[in-house]
C-alpha cells in the first residue's frame, strides 16, 4: 500500500519499468484505459526505455471514432514520450466488422505478453470486462466487443488471453475502489476482476482504495 495515487503510479511505473529491462530481446506491454493509468504512463516516460525494441499493446478501448474524447488511445499516446508512440498497437475499434477487427487484433499480440496492466472500477469491472455482460463468458477468443456499457461497446481482452499472460499488474487508486479491493485480493468470482487467474500479479493501491483493509 502506497500514501497516495502519486506514489502508487510511481510504483507501478518502476514495476513495469523493471519488466521491460528484464525481458529479452523485444518486450510486450498491454494497456488497460481510463483515468488512473495516467500518471503511471507519464511517469514511464522518464524511464530510460528502449521503446523501439517492443510494443504497446491496448488491454481495452471504446468503440468510438478517432480523436473522440471518450477514446482511451489518445490520452494513453500524450502521456507516453515521443519515442515510444510508434510502438502503441491500437485497438481497430472504427472497423465496420467489429467482430472481425477483434479477431485480428488477436492475431498481432505476441505468443507472451511480459506485461498486462489492469485497473479495478468501483463496480468490480477490470479491462472492459464488466457485470453482466455476455463477453465474461467467452472462452474461444483472446479478444472480443462487448455490449453497451455507459454509453458505448467496447473491444477488450477476454479472460482467456489475461489469465495465459505470465504477469499481471493491476494500479488501483481512489476512495471509490475501497469496496471492491478486498474482492479483489479475495479472488472473488462474484465481480469481474476476481475472475482474472492470471499465475503472478502485483496489487499496487493507494492507502484510499485500501481504506477497508486497515
Amino acid at each position: 500500500m502506497l500514501p497516495d495515487a502519486a506514489a502508487a503510479a510511481g510504483r507501478a511505473a518502476e514495476v513495469i519499468a523493471e519488466a521491460v529491462r528484464a525481458a529479452r530481446g523485444s518486450f510486450a506491454l498491454a494497456v488497460s484505459g481510463g483515468e488512473s493509468p495516467l500518471a503511471m504512463f507519464r511517469r514511464l516516460a522518464v524511464e530510460p526505455l528502449e521503446w523501439e525494441r517492443g510494443g504497446i499493446w491496448q488491454v481495452d478501448e471504446r468503440v468510438a471514432p478517432d480523436g473522440d474524447p471518450d477514446r482511451n488511445l489518445g490520452a494513453l499516446v500524450a502521456a507516453l514520450p515521443e519515442r515510444a508512440r510508434d510502438a502503441v498497437r491500437p485497438m481497430p475499434v472504427t472497423a465496420a466488422d467489429l467482430e472481425a477487427a477483434a479477431w485480428g487484433y488477436a492475431q498481432t499480440l505476441p505468443e507472451v505478453l511480459d506485461v498486462v496492466h489492469l485497473g479495478l472500477g468501483a463496480d468490480g469491472h477490470t479491462a472492459s470486462l464488466v457485470p453482466g455482460d455476455p463477453v465474461l463468458e467467452v472462452g474461444d477468443r483472446d479478444v472480443a466487443v462487448t455490449g453497451e456499457y455507459r454509453g458505448r461497446r467496447r473491444m477488450t481482452f477476454t479472460y482467456r488471453l489475461l489469465d495465459r499472460a505470465p504477469f499481471a499488474l493491476w494500479l488501483v487508486t481512489g476512495g471509490d475502489k475501497a469496496l471492491m479491493l478486498p474482492r479483489l485480493l479475495d479472488a472473488d468470482p462474484s465481480i469481474p476482476a476476481g475472475r482474472v487467474r492470471t499465475a503472478r500479479q502485483l496489487v499496487v493501491a493507494d492507502a484510499a482504495a485500501a481504506a477497508a483493509l486497515t
